[in-house]
């Protein structure tokens, strides 16, 4: 007897023994994304972003300013925290502690990421979604593999690792998202712990529109998970939904009402002019569709047709949708957000990082019953041969994947370049080793700048007044600009200016964005008027004063 009681036990020592091993395999990979955090994104890489020249600067100014010049706000440039606000509010916290520093934005963002992984984690081991409910299945732990393989396939993904080591919108917002499902899951319960979470999911909704205004299309896959866990009961479901939404509309409109509309209502608009959404058109909606599913190779070329294919079998299986609740949430978390790109038209490689997280977590789903029967403590009633094949496929899909990954994000690691932070720390020292003109620099990557070397800067690119106007308002003292001055660029200083290149410093790989060329501004104003020499009289017109010759003289 005591040997057949064992076995059950032996056998979850040997699933907790194999899913330690996996999660340490995790932790190791994490860590090493916390090294060399002052490198360039990498440098001819499959993903050229133009963020990785600008957003770190440009969404956390509010609180590089705050700590630089002791107010975040710059009348007329881009300011950008108006309208979001959190993460700046995040960093700003931080650089209390810190200052004002790369190292430190970055680190908070890794961090950021660390929290990702264990609130994906703990999602996937809430709701379960391999019952064992069925034909051909009797025993069926609490417990599975899936969390543990999807914390490794994300934390080996190379494309989570370039991104997720910039300090931009998008990783806070995918976390927000982890926890707004997770407060999803326990709105309906009943009693104070559902009245509570009703609040935190309330505060979540705002707190992903004012991370970045693109939240907007992840509320459905909010809303789904809220359904499931009322039960599909009408409502329950109307009850903590509506007052979920009730505590957002306050808290938004709080934020909108005392500190937007009275004093920064300008640079709110702004922000949704300057990223004026391009539609499709009837002419373009099958060639934007093509690129935007096209471009989601971007996200892993094994993972992400592994994920088209998983799509295929979850619907399918369409009875899966309501089974299993999570399956439907990701899937409208991805699709979401897929539909925005398209509508946006604007397939930039950083925005697929929030398609990116629910993809990864939706293939482990799909595929967890092939999963599971790698767990030495399932155990069904009978055994075809097809269990084996499927637990055999599923160890060599996730070994392919994780090891292929693994050995891009290992290169990566190997061989960091700091090339960008090197012609930053060029700029700044020519910058303060001049005096004699203002150490304001104008450079659309005047904020990541700041960031990196602490020189103030205003934006040649974004601001609510016409760069000229900015120009002459804040008189700067240099230039620097990729690779050359654009003509509109030129019209704008001219005026005031005589653009003199001083320095240039090579950086990054964009055959575009490759040179970063240093100019000192030469003020116009504060040069001396030509002296003109006065011409000489001719001897024959040269008279004293009364033997001038009268106009009648003059005229013969």
């Amino acid at each position: 007897m005591a040997d057949t009681h064992s076995i059950p036990e032996r056998r979850s020592r040997t699933f907790r023994l194999i899913e330690a091993a996996i999660l340490f395999a995790a932790a190791v990979l994490f860590s090493l994304h916390f090294l060399n955090l002052e490198a360039d994104f990498p440098n001819h890489s499959p993903w050229m972003d133009w963020s990785k020249y600008t957003d770190e600067g440009w969404y956390g100014d509010a609180a590089i300013r705050h700590f630089q010049l002791g107010h975040w706000n710059v009348p007329g440039d881009f300011n950008a925290a108006a309208a979001l606000p959190v993460w700046p509010v995040v960093e700003g916290l931080l650089f209390r502690f810190t200052g004002v520093s790369l190292i430190a934005a970055r680190a908070l963002t890794v961090s950021v990421f660390g929290l990702i992984l264990t609130a994906s984690y703990l999602l996937l081991r809430r709701w379960k979604s391999f019952s064992g409910s069925g034909p051909g299945s009797t025993m069926m732990t609490r417990r599975s593999l899936a969390p543990a393989l999807a914390v490794l396939l994300l934390v080996a993904s190379p494309f989570c690792f370039v991104f997720t080591r910039l300090a931009i919108l998008e990783p806070f917002l995918i976390l927000l998202t982890l926890l707004a499902l997770h407060a999803a899951s326990s709105a309906p319960a009943p009693g104070m712990r559902g009245k509570i979470n009703t609040i935190v999911l309330g505060l979540l909704l705002p707190a992903m529109v004012l991370t970045k205004t693109t939240a907007v299309f992840l509320f459905p896959a909010v809303a789904w998970l809220l359904w499931a866990s009322s039960h599909y009961r009408l409502w329950p479901f109307l009850r903590s939904g509506l007052s979920a939404l009730a505590v957002t509309a306050a808290a938004w409109s709080s934020y909108f009402l005392l500190v937007v509309r009275p004093h920064y209502l300008e640079d709110y608009r702004y922000l949704f002019s300057a990223n004026a959404y391009t539609r499709i058109t009837a002419d373009t909606a099958i060639s934007v569709l093509h690129d935007t599913v096209m471009d989601g190779l971007w996200i892993g070329e094994l993972l992400y047709p592994l994920a088209i294919l998983c799509l295929v079998v979850a619907l399918v299986r369409f009875r899966w949708f309501r089974e299993r609740p999570l399956v439907p949430t990701l899937l409208l978390w991805a699709v979401g957000y897929a539909a925005f790109l398209a509508y946006h038209n604007n397939l930039q490689p950083r925005y697929y990082l929030v398609v990116a997280i629910p993809l990864t977590l939706f293939v482990v789903l799909v595929l967890e019953p092939a999963i599971h029967l790698l767990n030495p403590a399932y155990k069904p009633t009978h055994s075809t041969p097809a269990r084996p094949l499927l637990a055999l496929g599923a160890m060599l899909v996730f070994t392919a994947v994780v090891v292929t990954d693994s050995i891009q994000t290992l290169d990566f690691i190997r061989n960091p370049e700091y090339t960008l932070v090197d012609a930053a720390a060029g700029v700044a020292a020519v910058v303060r080793a001049d005096p004699s003109h203002s150490p304001l620099l104008l450079s659309i990557s005047g904020s990541d700048i700041s960031l990196m070397t602490g020189i103030h800067s205003i934006c040649d690119d974004f601001g609510t007044l016409e760069l000229a106007d900015r120009v002459n308002q804040y008189r700067p003292g240099w230039y620097a600009a990729w690779n050359q001055i654009d003509d509109d660029k030129m019209d704008a200083l001219s005026p005031l200016y005589h653009p003199v290149r001083v320095a240039a410093f090579p950086a990054m790989d964009d055959p575009e964005r490759n040179l970063l060329i240093l100019y000192r501004l030469d003020d116009k104003t504060s040069e001396p008027e030509p002296r003109r020499r006065r011409k000489p009289i001719p001897r024959s017109l040269q008279t004293k004063i009364g033997q001038q010759p009268s106009v009648n003289q003059l005229e013969h």
